[in-house]
């Protein structure tokens, strides 16, 4: 009847979309340390606050506030690639 319509056997397909940015960090006692700047596009966030860190075994994660004051998730990786992985519009 609906050619198009997906059933509840239909799988829905999840595609990640990561956005490949560059990242200014602070460098303490170690490299790329925390990220204090993000360009993404013709866009540049200072990053106001990092509210969380974790690692995994290939990467770093930050949940950082940026200075257009919503919420991102930066990953950076063992091959020095930052990406981000999600992102949440406090407005």
């Amino acid at each position: 009847m609906y050619p198009n319509r997906r059933t509840a056997s239909t799988p829905i397909r999840r595609y990640p979309i990561f956005v490949r940015v560059r990242v200014e960090t602070y460098s303490g006692y170690k490299a790329d340390e925390r990220p204090v700047r993000f360009h993404m596009g013709d866009s540049v966030y200072e990053v106001e606050s990092v509210d969380d860190q974790w690692y995994s075994p290939g990467a770093s994660w930050f949940r950082v506030k940026a200075s257009d004051g919503n919420i991102y998730i930066l990953r950076h990786d063992s091959g020095h690639v930052w990406t981000v992985q999600s992102f949440r519009s406090v407005a």
